[in-house]
């Protein structure tokens, strides 16, 4: 029988659909991964000697010679730096003028890699170009929320193969962000408790949906999971900000956040997925309700009518199931192994 769980963070009801469960390796991509991708293509924007005129790089992590990460405005920006900050009102129908940032965080020279082929030390680049734009961008007093997001795969969203991820900083905090907090602030005034250290403290209680620990971060299936293998990171230490993590964090989140996508690679055969780095906004650094984590979203079943019509998901995957299935999945002696 079929049961309902609760997701007390984002308030959602899920249903867990036990008697149309399937066995978590039936999740695994059907799609033939390409047995070999150029490492340069001639082009591919984000290749090494395709570089624009430079107008557009924010940051490199490198030097005039060569790169590891590059920051670039987005060719074709959702929100432009540049837009004068209007809001006009007239009767319901409200106007913002589209201020902010959209910017590409190209990951590494080569085309033909992914986060989970990385090396620990590639991974930690990219996280330190993610801290070094976020604390630059949050500066600009118009900007209330900033949202790093990588997608990865056609259907996640992605047109380029070449790896990267964005950094998008918006003039308003949406619905969704505010939503959270009230359900974090609700939790706190009625309890005293941060609602996500009490979360990652159950978890770890219990250690069935637990995929991974490292010293300063624990990767888990929520209990009440809204999709298949929907996986948080969530850091040890409370603290509400992305942009507060320390180096020896990034380390260790590095090392943590390519484990589990290459569960995923290997796994679920390098399943389309999206990740996205969830943080206070900008108006609030530091908080005793809420707590910065990592979402990763793999693409492996699509929503229907029912949830778009009723809003509520049905996740035919048992969470304790996906995890255990996640922790025993081998990955190569040689984890920095890529194409050559």
């Amino acid at each position: 029988m079929s049961e309902l769980r609760q997701n007390l963070i984002t308030r959602d009801w899920v249903i867990i659909a036990t008697d149309r469960a399937k066995r978590p390796d039936q999740f695994a991509n059907t799609k033939k991964i390409p047995a070999f991708l150029p490492s340069h293509r001639p082009d591919c924007p984000f290749c090494v000697g395709n570089e624009e005129d430079g107008t557009l790089e924010t940051f490199r992590l490198g030097d005039r010679t060569g790169w590891k990460v590059r920051a670039i405005g987005n060719k074709y920006p959702a929100l432009s730096p540049t837009a004068e900050r209007i809001r006009i009102s007239s009767g319901i129908h409200r106007m913002m003028s589209g201020i902010g940032f959209h910017e590409v965080i190209v990951e590494h020279p080569r085309h033909d890699l992914t986060t989970a082929l990385l090396t620990v030390e590639e991974v930690t680049d990219i996280l330190l170009v993610y801290r070094h734009r976020y604390l630059e961008i949050r500066k600009y007093p118009h900007v209330e929320t900033i949202v790093i997001f990588k997608n990865h795969g056609e259907s996640a969203g992605t047109s380029l193969e070449h790896p990267h991820s964005q950094i998008a900083a918006t003039p308003v905090v949406p619905s969704q962000f505010r939503s959270r907090i009230d359900a974090a602030v609700r939790y706190f005034d009625d309890t005293g408790e941060c609602l996500f250290c009490r979360t990652l403290e159950d978890e770890l209680a219990a250690g069935e949906r637990v995929i991974f620990e490292s010293k300063y971060f624990v990767a888990f299936i929520p209990y009440a999971a809204l999709s298949p293998f929907h996986i948080w990171i969530f850091p040890r230490r409370h603290s509400s900000s992305f942009d507060d993590i320390t180096d020896a964090e990034i380390t260790d989140l590095a090392d943590t956040l390519k484990t589990v996508l290459a569960q995923l690679y290997y796994g679920l055969n390098n399943p389309d997925y999206n990740y996205s780095i969830r943080s206070v906004p900008t108006a609030e650094q530091a908080t005793k309700y809420f707590h910065w984590y990592i979402a990763i979203i793999p693409r492996v079943t699509k929503q229907a009518g029912f949830e778009l019509g009723s809003g509520m998901f049905i996740n035919t995957a048992l969470p304790e199931e996906s995890a255990e299935f996640l922790r025993s999945i081998a990955i190569p002696i040689n984890p920095n192994f890529r194409p050559t």
